[in-house]
């Protein structure tokens, strides 16, 4: 908007005054963000009314998953409870996880593509490439393959595909009202972390996995949301008659000193093992992908080798939270059979989900882990006696200690083992345990069982939320004082002299412009000054045409990062807050001088070592 230049003439014809002021009230200014707003209200109450309909779809899959149970292995129709290890059908019992194998295959041909794969990862994928948005068609799809895949046997946990399905409600709902790409993807993480809490009555450790693997941050627009939604369908959960932990456990004994060291030990132990369990997923993953015949076909080859193991030990086929609960609730350790037990699990489900039916990774892994926690936490309570260990709590360090180092979410892991068992004495063991776990997976493997299909597809996942280092730093700390500015009254005459003489001395692509009472009315560049077209006689306050872009000398680099981005300048007039006046500017330059300390701090601390950690020999 042009305003009217006043003008004072004094006894030469030259004016003497220009005001320009009420321009800098018409400014646009960056402002302090609030943490929420109405809108953030409107998200919450969003997401709860997603938390009850997550839960009540949490409660219909595990009804139809009994359903096709009942109806695959037993010939009947009941959604009364009934596992696949009770079943009496001898050699047929094989092809039973191949007939669902092919329903999925084809499914996922004529359906939808997306219904394979863990869940968790193909959620993952829609936030950071998508901007949230999973086909509709998934909340739908997802549930019924998901459903047939374990009914007929796959040794899968319900909670995977509740949690993809969850997500996949938030999305859609995201789409059919106007959001945006942050407040979808905090539906989905909504949706996700109520399907996690409804299936299994954790509702922080689900508020974790979200922030962990689906949101990327921890920002209060976003976490409340999601807390709120586990919330609800925690309740929700309760409300169908279900208030008990998941995994019951006898009241465990304060542990000593030497089993705390054990315990950790285990973790680390796990982080190894999962590693291995990691590699050899994707790399049956891989081995399928060379086959010679259309992928549709995949899933009925792993669930092959579901009957097949399903044959030898029916206790591997569905969804095994009982094999879960036995680890963590029996005190004596049948070490072999608890072995081949493991063994088996890990074959018949890792080549089931390599293949590419609709499955997840959350129960296998826990009861792989919890197997193999039993069975060191009994080797090392024989071999070391005075530490008096518990197996059962090395089987629920070792259960959460394997998610951990596979998935990465460290927190989640830990909490998620003490919200399924209610066993305050387990919290310490367990994040020591989970702590280790994640430290050598770190070390030696570069994505987890998450993140690795996404990054082989060129696509970079958040490991690390840090806070926003330009957040943390004022705009007074790294600004430049010494500003040099030009007068409404001047001419162009003037200052394009001033400009090409030696005496100017400055490369500067940018003037502030002030009226005579030193008020900041407008920026102007190298080309308005120097434009050709433009007479000598012109005065600067004339060549104004818009109000100036600035910013207060206390706000943040981040604000003046985005008010530069959002105005497409590349500086900004300082102005002190109290008295208006310009104090300084800061340039696209001073934010990036403003990461030297940062980087000198990390370069200092990591001088001598390479990118594995280990010490370079100095030359």
């Amino acid at each position: 908007m042009e305003h009217e230049v006043e003008r004072a003439s004094t006894t030469d014809g030259l004016p003497v005054s220009i005001s320009m002021g009420p321009m800098l009230e018409q400014a646009e200014v960056p402002t302090r963000a609030a943490l929420v707003d109405g809108r953030v209200v409107y998200i919450c109450i969003l997401a709860i009314a997603l938390a009850i309909i997550a839960g009540g779809v949490a409660q219909l899959l595990q009804h139809l998953i009994a359903i096709v149970t009942n109806l695959a292995f037993y010939g009947r129709f009941s959604s009364g409870p009934a596992q696949p290890s009770t079943q009496r059908l001898g050699a047929w019992v094989i092809f039973i996880p191949v007939i669902g194998g092919v329903i999925v295959g084809i499914m996922a041909r004529y359906g939808s593509k997306a219904i394979r794969g863990h869940g968790i990862p193909e959620a993952m994928e829609q936030v950071l490439l998508n901007q949230s948005r999973v086909p509709a068609r998934m909340t739908l799809l997802k549930p019924i393959s998901a459903a047939i895949a374990i009914g007929t046997g796959g040794p899968f946990g319900a909670e995977g595909p509740i949690i993809a399905t969850g997500g996949a409600m938030g999305s859609f709902i995201g789409q059919i009202i106007r959001t945006t790409a942050a407040e979808r993807k905090t539906l989905l993480a909504a949706g996700a972390a109520a399907g996690m809490a409804a299936t299994f009555g954790s509702p922080v450790s689900a508020v974790l996995l979200a922030v962990e693997l689906l949101l990327f941050e921890y920002r209060a627009r976003s976490i409340i949301p999601v807390a709120l939604a586990a919330a609800a369908a925690a309740a929700t959960r309760m409300a169908f008659g279900d208030p008990f932990p998941m995994f019951a456990m006898p009241l465990l004994e304060p542990q000593s000193g030497a089993a705390m060291s054990i315990y950790i030990l285990i973790g680390a132990i796990m982080g190894l093992f999962a590693t291995i369990v990691t590699r050899a997923v994707y790399a049956i993953e891989d081995a399928f992908d060379h086959l010679p015949i259309h992928w549709m076909w995949w899933p009925a080859i792993g669930g092959l080798a579901v009957g097949i193991v399903g044959y030898f030990a029916p206790r591997t086929m569905g969804v095994g939270y009982d094999n879960i609960a036995g680890f963590v609730s029996h005190h004596e350790v049948a070490v072999g059979s608890i072995l081949l037990f493991v063994i088996l699990k890990f074959i018949s489900w890792s080549i089931s989900l390599g293949s590419g039916t609709s499955g997840g990774t959350l129960a296998p892994l826990f009861t792989i882990g919890g197997g193999i926690g039993a069975v060191l936490g009994a080797g090392a309570a024989y071999l070391i006696p005075g530490a008096h260990l518990d197996p059962r709590l090395a089987a629920l360090v070792g259960m959460a200690a394997m998610f951990a180092g596979a998935s990465r979410a460290l927190l989640a892991s830990a909490v998620f083992a003490f919200e399924t068992t209610l066993q305050p004495i387990g919290l310490l063991p367990l994040l020591g345990g989970c702590a280790a776990a994640y430290l050598v997976s770190c070390l030696t493997m570069r994505h987890s069982i998450m993140t690795e299909k996404i990054a082989r597809r060129g696509v970079r996942v958040p490991a690390e939320y840090a806070a926003d280092f330009l957040d943390q730093i004022l705009v007074r700390s790294v600004m430049s004082p010494g500003v040099i500015t030009l007068k409404t009254i001047d001419t162009l005459q003037n200052v394009r002299h001033w400009i090409a003489s030696r005496a100017a001395g400055t490369t500067h692509q940018g003037f502030p412009v002030l009226d005579t009472a030193g008020v900041l009315v407008g920026v102007l560049t190298r080309r308005n000054l120097l434009d050709t077209e433009t007479s000598d006689q012109t005065l600067v306050g004339e060549l104004i045409r818009r109000a100036p872009s600035f910013v207060y000398e206390d706000l943040t680099l981040r604000d003046a990062a985005d008010h530069m981005v959002r105005h497409d300048i590349g500086r900004l007039p300082v102005l002190s807050r109290a008295s208006r006046q310009l104090v300084g500017i800061v340039t696209r330059s001073d934010l990036l001088k403003a990461h030297r300390t940062r980087l000198s701090e990390s370069e200092s601390m990591s001088a001598g070592w390479d990118s594995r950690g280990v010490v370079r020999a100095k030359s």
